[in-house]
């Protein structure tokens, strides 16, 4: 009796313990959506949910374009309410004059939607529709015609589930087909892309709001970082990883993570005098009481150099979060950053 009652106690703490170790597992996983993406040269992840518990921006009035109002009345859709979570693939382009322009995009939204609804939606606007592993593909034109030139392209949009949406900007459906065969394959916890599993592992623990890869590919100009028409001593081809956490303040933290220590060591002197340089301007500048926020996470901007990484820290302010969302909300829960403004409106792509 005692030695089945010693087995029987050991079973159930290895299960038990399987189970623990499956549960921190999962939470060290890479979220869902962005597991799902194709392959890319930068992945830019955001979970909206604790943003709109710390502004509540969902519920400051928002004025919309009439194509979006038309969208929003259509679906059900109230991207500012429904949104949870969105992960973006950024894919370099071949011409960077072509209509994608430099880069082009792939996306998996989750959220609450009405499949019904927004599969109606979708077929009303479409111009084509594929059926891929069970799935409609709708094809929707956007962009636009004139003066020579031409930024028309298609946007792909599938429904994955009754709470995720893939869409991609594309050429090609070869995007959203990854996509759709990702989300078929099952829920792996440490399936994804290349990249995801390259870097993954490096974006700090409890991050809700994270960016890994080539993330200059929309700056990119002349070769080189451009920020707000300001050229960072950066090549466009620099990996980083960015994120934004909550851990009693909400901290940004990006690093470049350079061939070598000396790059990292120039790379970091170089960003250093060029912090320091704005530090000066802002100074210099006019301040009134909404400049508040914005200037104390300024002045908390700090670069260093660990090994082959040049790392800039910055601590920003909730009430910054606030204004950037337009809400005067106080409260003081965790904050992540605004989910996009045209989560899967066509006429915005």
């Amino acid at each position: 009796m005692r030695k089945s009652t010693r087995y029987s106690l050991l079973l159930m703490l290895a299960l038990i313990g399987a189970l623990a170790i499956a549960l921190i597992l999962r939470k060290a996983a890479p979220p869902e959506a962005a597991r799902l993406l194709p392959e890319s040269d930068a992945i830019v992840y955001f979970n909206v949910k604790p943003l709109r518990l710390a502004t509540r921006f969902d519920r400051t009035p928002v004025t919309h374009s009439p194509d979006y109002q038309h969208f929003i009345d259509a679906t059900g859709i109230v991207p500012e309410r429904d949104l949870d979570a969105a992960a973006f693939a950024l894919h370099r382009m071949d011409d960077p004059n072509g209509p994608n322009g430099p880069v082009g995009y792939s996306e998996v939204f989750e959220g609450r939607f009405d499949g019904e609804r927004l599969a109606q939606y979708l077929a009303s606007i479409a111009t084509a529709r594929e059926n891929y592993a069970g799935h409609d593909i709708f094809s929707i034109p956007v962009g636009e015609v004139g003066a020579g030139t031409s930024t028309r392209r298609n946007l792909r949009i599938a429904q994955l589930g009754y709470d995720s949406i893939a869409a991609s900007n594309m050429p090609t459906s070869e995007q959203i087909h990854s996509i759709i065969d990702r989300h078929r394959a099952g829920a792996s916890p440490f399936s994804g892309s290349s990249l995801l599993s390259a870097r993954y592992r490096d974006v700090p623990i409890l991050s809700s709001a994270w960016a890994i890869g080539r993330i200059g590919l929309p700056f990119s100009e002349r070769g080189y970082i451009t920020l707000f028409g300001l050229q960072l001593p950066l090549p466009e081809d620099t990996t980083f990883v960015a994120s934004l956490r909550y851990v009693g303040a909400l901290h940004l933290r990006i690093e470049q993570i350079a061939p070598t220590e000396a790059d990292a060591a120039q790379s970091a002197a170089a960003l250093t005098t060029l912090v320091g340089l704005f530090k000066s301007i802002q100074e210099m500048q006019p301040r009134n009481s909404g400049d508040k926020a914005f200037l104390q996470t300024i002045s908390s901007l700090k670069l260093e150099q660990r090994k082959d990484r040049a790392i800039l820290t910055a601590t920003v302010p909730i009430e910054l979060l606030q204004q950037l969302t337009g809400s005067t909300s106080t409260s003081s829960s965790v904050a992540q950053p605004a989910p996009p403004a045209n989560m899967a409106a066509p006429a915005s792509r």
